[in-house]
């Protein structure tokens, strides 16, 4: 998603990428190809399309994932330009990581920070494969996502493939610098989305040595746990649990 009207086509070509490379690093495997297919408006030429290359390469380049082919097809009037990767990966050492696996007892732990995405984020973020691959290293990690739909969203859908519910504390929550400009900088690290940062759980054992062990320049904290509610709560700044909605972004509206 995005908005030429603000964002440049190398930028556009970058995230299309990114994201997909964000797909990889939430199972813990090792990106390898991925191929490109554009919708282009009758006004692109040339030039735009070296523009959207150069940042698909970028993105690609930095985890040694080719750009192995593609389609183009162009269109009259005012028809939109859109962008679609497919991405293909391999199994590293580790088998790949589901969402499916969170067990009643594990720690929930995310990567980074959370929110901000309107500003300016979402454009220019790391896809976290090399700390995917080098947690599924050092621990077992029993479940993993990639939040790209909101923090209250994508913890849904770990606890709903895995059958658990999950209690969270507000004030663990790393929130971004970006986050901290809203309004409200908890329910934009809750909801906004767009922070491809990784979410996932583990055991508390496993959660301590890696609390122990991470050297790795981007951070990791613990937020909360995996419970057997069957439900998401949230225990807020005054120690009272609320339940948690998903208030993320929905693909798909009834």
């Amino acid at each position: 998603h995005f908005d030429l009207k603000e964002a440049s086509l190398e930028q556009a070509g970058y995230k299309a990428m990114a994201v997909s490379l964000s797909d990889c690093a939430a199972m813990a495997t090792i990106p390898v190809a991925a191929v490109v297919s554009v919708a282009l408006p009758a006004s692109f030429g040339k030039e735009q399309l070296k523009q959207l290359h150069a940042g698909i390469t970028r993105a690609g380049d930095k985890y040694d994932c080719a750009l192995i082919g593609g389609d183009i097809t162009s269109w009259n009037s005012e028809n939109p330009f859109a962008v679609s990767v497919a991405m293909l990966s391999r199994k590293a050492d580790n088998e790949p990581v589901r969402r499916s696996g969170a067990r009643v007892g594990d720690c929930i732990c995310v990567t980074g920070s959370l929110g901000g995405s309107g500003f300016g984020r979402h454009l220019d973020f790391e896809p976290r494969v090399a700390e995917a691959l080098r947690l599924a290293r050092m621990v077992g990690i029993n479940s993993m996502i990639d939040i790209s739909d909101g923090l209250s969203t994508d913890l849904n859908r770990i606890c709903k493939a895995s059958g658990v519910g999950a209690m969270i504390e507000a004030e663990s929550i790393p929130i971004s610098q970006e986050a901290e400009r809203s309004i409200d900088p908890l329910q934009a690290a809750l909801n906004e989305g767009e922070d491809f940062e990784l979410l996932f759980t583990l055991s508390q054992e496993d959660c301590a040595a890696l609390m122990e062990e991470w050297r790795e320049p981007t951070p990791i904290t613990k937020i909360g746990s995996v419970t057997d509610s069957r439900r998401m709560q949230i225990r807020v700044t005054d120690g009272r649990l609320e339940d948690l909605e998903a208030g993320g972004y929905e693909h798909l509206r009834n």
